[in-house]
């Protein structure tokens, strides 16, 4: 049968709504808290030793080195590169033939108009002479101009032919750029015929060196492309200052190299603008937002808890700073900041998932404390990725060892991808490297052990590892139940193997679920025998009881099993189970009974007959007491097929619906789905058909013979089913309704 809840508006006074209430304020003080502390470590300077010097500006005294460093000079590189960049010479396209070709025929029209001036009969000399230096960008000497003139027709044709010859076969065929052009008229001489005479050769080299012209020009794309090329064709500079080197001595200017130096020594004074603190907010408010987002959509339980919010606010924080001082101005020990320790403590002690997110975050701070530092975020990361994966069930403490050797390898694989891109070829600086990553797994692993029961004991976190050791069947407590109360015992087992089943179903804790299960009952040492399971004899001591009686019995084993729990030091986180596994249902049977037994028209109070509570506050809680009630029901009831057992677990589960006893324990329908179905297939293994050998037929109606036989004698009628369950059956009677209280068929004494 189908599960199912009414639809019912949110009372603002009811529990569900308190409790978002709750958790709202404590998401915007969590995150406006982690947002204040994360800024201010971020944007001031805690170390006071810090240089204020500007370049140009005067040391007070001798600055040294503090440690061996060697870093990529900007300064340096960029030296070598503008150096590169000015040794790429210019580049000219080719002799343009178009211009050649122009000047030539622009000397033809010269030539042509300067004939005609010659053969002009009625200008003079001096008329002749203004009209040729008339022409537009022709500069002759006085004497050529005359030459040119007085030259005899043969003469002047010699001279006319040789400088079309000068011009076409030899000057304008030559790659001519703009400054260059002087050079070129300078050589118009070394052109001519030597067989022309002296008087005519000069007159040739007045006329060609008025036609000389640039014809190969400057191309700025190209010999951009190339001193491009040329810059990034230069390798990074490195330089090297070796501990106690001097910087800058007392009386030195300060040079831009030295600026630099203390910049990368981390010497330097950074000057804090208010847009780097606005930066800087936006910085950490984006992070604390992706994780707040985190938490609430995938992980909403865990603003319920005070002690895990503390724990990863502080862990963060404390990142942070440590991350701060140590890794800004120094190299080596930059790497041994454990990151890793983080990621170890929120996965042993919260949750690995929640630890991976919380590592990617930190990853991006330590990139930013570093200067942007690709390497930084990737080394930080992987080492506390592959940790927390290591330690994602823990089982034994050397499982904090193999997260160490996990921590090592990846910190040595980040170190030598990043020195390989790099190219760095300081072998010794590698080495001391690569000797800080081993050492920051060997701090990290270090630092979580301690941290791990300290930080568990001082906020009273359960562990893993503590719900281990509570699980082992040594547990006093546990070889206590055995002896005095054997059927609590082994009840106990059977609800811790269906809660974890169903836990791990819905993903809860499933460990978590297994062990409260242990211990739920354990209130029941104190009066054993007055509850079915532990009672081997027949004898009903409920029997002499009033119902009202029987019942306080009943229910005080929550407020024992609370003060066993306390005596023997049991964490919290299951002390929890035992008053939450009961809620506040009410125990049926004894109500019932006293009801029938009442001879009065007044109604009997129900608070007289309810557990004390609370309800279940957790999802665990919630399938332990679903657990607790199917295990019992189930034993007493003994289905015999699959649709009996499913309609027994939907029955209880839909009782405790009804009853609100699931209200504040965020299980969905869903899970609820998911946890029925759990159920039903565990108890289906238990109850499968049996096969009934001949000859124990004969016993089993002996058996059944004086089981007939006691329960006449107690007088009371056969119940089945669990109290807290509402279910019980009359013998002889397939109806079942509200009331009982756990009583096994075989007593009539309440189980539970």
């Amino acid at each position: 049968m189908p599960l199912g809840v009414s639809d019912m508006p949110v009372d603002p006074s009811s529990p569900q709504a308190r409790q978002t209430t709750r958790r709202t304020l404590r998401i915007l003080l969590f995150c406006v808290s982690l947002i204040v502390a994360l800024t201010f470590i971020l944007s001031f300077q805690f170390l006071p030793s810090r240089i204020n010097l500007q370049v140009g500006e005067v040391s007070p005294t001798d600055i040294r080195a503090p440690s061996r460093i060697t870093y990529q000079s900007e300064i340096k590189t960029e030296e070598e590169k503008r150096r590169a960049e000015a040794a790429v010479e210019e580049i000219h396209d080719p002799a343009d033939a178009s211009i050649a070709r122009e000047q030539i025929n622009r000397v033809r029209q010269v030539f042509d108009y300067v004939d005609a001036v010659r053969h002009d009969v009625y200008a003079d000399a001096d008329t002749k002479a203004e009209l040729i230096r008339a022409i537009p960008d022709v500069e002759l000497p006085p004497t050529a101009v005359y030459d040119t003139i007085n030259l005899d027709g043969e003469s002047w044709n010699q001279v006319v032919s040789e400088s079309l010859y000068v011009l076409d076969e030899g000057i304008l065929r030559l790659e001519i750029r703009t400054d260059q052009v002087e050079e070129v008229e300078n050589q118009v001489s070394t052109f001519i015929s030597l067989a022309l005479p002296e008087d005519q050769a000069a007159l040739v080299e007045a006329w060609v060196s008025n036609f000389v012209v640039p014809n190969s020009f400057l191309n700025p794309e190209a010999t951009g492309e190339a001193r491009a090329l040329a810059r990034e064709a230069v390798e990074p500079v490195y330089v090297t200052l070796e501990e106690d080197e001097i910087i800058l001595r007392e009386g030195e200017v300060t040079t831009p190299l030295a600026w630099e130096a203390l910049g990368k020594l981390g010497l330097r004074q950074p000057q804090i603008e208010w847009t780097d603190i606005i930066a800087r907010i936006l910085f950490t408010s984006l992070l604390v937002f992706v994780l707040a987002l985190y938490l609430i959509y995938l992980h909403p339980t865990f603003w319920d808890s005070w002690q895990d919010m503390l724990l990863l606010g502080l862990l963060t924080v404390l990142a942070v700073l440590v991350a701060k001082l140590m890794i800004p101005g120094h190299v080596v020990l930059g790497y041994l900041f454990p990151l890793a320790t983080v990621s170890m403590l929120l996965t042993a002690l919260i949750n690995a998932e929640i630890a991976i997110v919380v590592t990617a975050i930190l990853s991006l701070m330590v990139g930013f404390i570093a200067g942007g530092s690709l390497e930084f975020v990737l080394y930080g990361f992987a080492g506390g990725v592959v940790s927390s994966l290591r330690l994602w069930r823990i089982e034994r403490l050397n499982a904090f060892l193999w997260a160490g050797v996990y921590v090592a390898l990846s910190n040595l694989s980040v170190v030598l991808i990043f020195r390989i891109l790099e190219q760095d070829h300081d072998l010794l600086g590698t080495l001391q490297i690569a000797g800080g990553g081993v050492a920051n797994a060997v701090l990290a692993v270090s630092l979580t052990l301690g941290g791990f029961f300290l930080l568990s004991n001082i906020l009273h976190i359960t562990t893993s590892l503590q719900l281990l050791e509570l699980g082992r069947p040594t547990h006093p407590l546990l070889r206590e139940l055995l002896v005095k109360a054997p059927g609590t015992y082994h009840h106990s087992l059977m609800v811790g193997n269906l809660a974890e089943q169903a836990a791990q179903a819905v993903g809860a804790d499933a460990l978590l679920a297994r062990v409260a299960a242990y211990y739920h009952d354990i209130g029941k040492l104190l009066r054993p025998y007055f509850f079915a399971e532990n009672q081997t004899d027949g004898v009903n001591p409920h029997e002499r009881l009033d119902p009202e009686t029987s019942a306080q019995i009943i229910i005080s084993h929550v407020k024992d099993g609370l003060q066993l729990a306390k005596k023997h030091g049991l964490p919290q986180e299951i002390r929890d189970f035992i008053p939450q596994h009961h809620g506040t249902a009410l125990s049926t049977f004894f109500y019932h009974e006293a009801c029938q037994q009442s001879q009065s028209s007044e109604e009997i109070p129900e608070e007289r007959y309810r557990y004390p509570g609370p309800r279940p506050r957790s999802r665990e809680a919630a399938i332990l007491m679903l657990a607790d009630e199917v295990e019992a029901a189930s034993r007493a009831n003994r289905p015999g097929s699959v649709e009996e057992i499913e309609e027994l677990v939907d029955g209880l589960i839909r009782n405790r619906i009804a009853d609100d006893q699931l209200d504040e324990s965020d299980l969905t329908l869903r899970d609820l789905q998911e946890v029925s179905a759990t159920f039903v297939n565990v108890l289906q293994g238990i109850y499968h058909p049996r096969i009934k050998y001949p000859e124990q037929d004969q016993e089993t109606k002996e058996e059944e013979a004086k089981l007939g036989d006691r329960t006449k004698r107690t007088g009371r009628s056969r119940v089945s089913g669990k109290g807290r369950s509402g279910t019980h059956k009359e013998s002889g009677s397939g109806n079942s309704s509200s009331g009982g209280d756990g009583k096994t068929p075989q007593s009539g004494t309440p189980h539970h």
